[in-house]
């Protein structure tokens, strides 16, 4: 086999990283360029790759789940993610959660291992356009990098608002309070559950509607739909919270224990010492969320490890700048991944990083591209992200809208998807 290319990719993120990994499994030379100590971006906390941010759920490990089936599609396709999940798995019920620091660890791990791995520790600003690129620097790419692709473009960068919840110490919760419970009797008692009398509740919605929020210097960047500031959803309506994140059903204490509203606090690290605030996504001040989440049941005096924090997510209008293939349509050798591409959510950035690495290497060796099948979960979502539209694009995530079934079609759809998916293996991989 004659000597294959460099590759170099921007981003250690899940994308970047998956990316590099199946390229390295294939003989590839990777170049990774990562401005992780360097430079803070503000979010991570350490200098490892895959480092997840915003939560440590990969959401459902369910196959009837959109995002379940589409972990079950990257797993097929020999995904690095789901290595390190499988690691670092930590209870969670019927989702798959993770030790955030173990699972970073073992991605840095791997991809160390191999011999033709390197590691750039610098802040990219321009591209070089001669070489085959993958861009995967996420949603919080720098601002000089941001400036040369819109001057590139010539199109404005698209973002929105994102934001991360808080993690607290175990011990410094109250069990006469706080109990164990998964919702609707999962078979284990993975979360634990702050539960709210009808009074508590309308006094923690009523401080946290006033509570002071950090000032953004961002622009007029809008908010994701699926991942609201736990504020800005309880202006909405005093209600709005118990039928969202906090709501109770399934978690009844006992049989004469029926709460107003609950919390629920998922494990963080596999030592069971630490656990965050599910759906407690928030832009209030540290002190203030002291103040407030103290207000919550069982969390009077909480021990706080990490506080919520807002960031902006900047992504491509891909329809508009992208090919089929992932290629810049003004730089066929820059590939773009992760949610700069504009997908939505950790599954899905690591799953594009997947593709575009498929992508890339099919041309470099066959010259040609192969698109997903349609049928496959990852097919769908690539072509949406690519379509070429009239309005803005808007950030996407795993659904079973985008393969066109309903409730009683999935399990069919499921069995359809990866029919397809291990067809195109054996006929281009």
């Amino acid at each position: 086999m004659t000597k294959k290319k460099k590759i170099h990719i921007i981003g250690g993120g899940l994308a970047g990283s998956e990316a590099a990994y199946f390229l390295l499994k294939r003989g590839y030379e990777v170049f990774l360029h990562e401005r992780r100590p360097l430079s803070s971006d503000s979010a991570h906390h350490t200098e490892y790759f895959g480092e997840l941010v915003c939560s440590n759920s990969l959401k459902s490990k369910r196959l009837d789940n959109a995002c379940g089936l589409l972990k079950e599609e990257m797993r097929l396709l020999g995904s690095l993610m789901m290595e390190a999940a499988s690691y670092s798995e930590v209870p969670a019920g019927n989702a798959l959660a993770v030790d955030r620091d173990l699972f970073a660890q073992y991605m840095t791990k791997r991809l160390r291992s191999f011999p033709s791995f390197h590691v750039i520790r610098e802040e990219v600003k321009e591209l070089d356009f001669e070489n085959p690129t993958i861009l995967a620097t996420g949603p919080l790419t720098s601002d000089s990098l941001l400036s040369f692709l819109k001057k590139t473009l010539g199109e404005e960068m698209c973002s929105f608002f994102d934001a991360s919840a808080p993690i607290v110490k175990k011990e410094s919760l109250d069990f006469s309070i706080c109990y164990y419970k998964s919702r609707f009797e999962q078979g284990d008692d993975s979360y634990i559950n702050a539960p709210f009398t009808k009074e508590q509740y309308f006094q923690f919605v009523r401080e946290l509607v006033k509570a002071k929020t950090a000032t953004l210097h961002e622009g007029d960047s809008s908010y994701f739909e699926g991942c609201l500031p736990l504020e800005v959803m309880a202006k909405r309506d005093i209600e709005t919270l118990r039928h969202g994140p906090l709501k109770p059903f399934g978690l009844r204490k006992d049989e004469n224990a029926r709460p107003y509203a609950v919390m629920q606090m998922r494990q963080d690290d596999q030592l069971a010492s630490l656990y965050n605030l599910v759906g407690f996504q928030t832009n209030l001040t540290y002190e203030e969320q002291r103040r407030v989440f103290r207000l919550i049941p069982g969390l009077e005096h909480a021990e706080f490890v990490r506080y919520g924090l807002m960031h902006r997510n900047a992504f491509l209008d891909s329809g508009k700048v992208l090919n089929e293939d992932l290629s810049l349509k003004k730089g066929k050798n820059i590939f773009i991944a992760g949610q700069l591409s504009g997908v939505e959510g950790y599954v899905e950035s690591a799953a594009s990083g997947i593709a575009v690495a498929i992508s890339l290497a099919t041309r470099l060796e066959k010259d040609c591209f192969s698109p997903f099948p349609i049928e496959t979960m990852l097919g769908a979502l690539l072509r949406y992200i690519t379509f070429p539209r009239y309005t803005r694009l808007e950030p996407m995530n795993a659904n079973w809208g985008l393969l066109g079934v309903n409730k009683n079609q999935r399990e069919e759809a499921v069995k359809k998807s990866l029919k397809s998916l291990r067809e195109y293996q054996e006929k281009y991989l």
